[in-house]
């Protein structure tokens, strides 16, 4: 019997996957927990309209991470923070600290746990932090440390 598998099963495959299991094991196994349904034509081309809609939405999802990261990219955003003799800082500033200032500066909501910092930033100066929007979508942030 055809299945369409409704949810990832181990032993079978993931969401969205046509399998061909015994009888029994459809009738006791799959179709009672929900995990799949009988691959007929109407099922079938449930399946085809929503995998032509998730890959409509997905689309969509890369050219709004795309036009946020060429937005990203021409702002830049100053973090003022307490510093001693040569520039040093007490301390170091975290990524939430940029996510807050860039709230605030230029009203983008980026995500901190999204920035990569490669070091620590604990001088004063001119940073660029990497800001992934989109499993495909990476850009750089230009963060400016001065004194308070």
């Amino acid at each position: 019997m055809k299945i369409i598998l409704l949810e990832d099963v181990k032993t079978l495959g993931k969401k969205g996957d046509i399998v061909n299991v015994s009888d029994g094991y459809a009738r006791n196994a799959i179709l009672p927990k929900k995990l799949g349904v009988e691959a007929t034509a109407k099922n079938l081309n449930d399946l085809k309209l929503q995998n032509q809609h998730a890959d409509k939405v997905a689309a969509e999802n890369l050219e709004k991470a795309k036009e946020l990261a060429r937005e990203v990219e021409q702002q830049k955003v100053v973090i003022k923070i307490k510093s001693g003799d040569g520039g040093k800082i007490f301390g170091s500033v975290s990524t939430k600290e940029i996510a807050q200032a860039a709230k605030e500066q230029t009203g983008l909501d980026l995500d901190k746990k999204k920035m990569q910092l490669t070091d620590p930033i604990k001088a004063l100066g001119t940073y660029e932090v990497l800001v992934k929007l989109h499993p495909q979508v990476t850009t750089k942030l230009t963060v400016q440390v001065v004194e308070e």
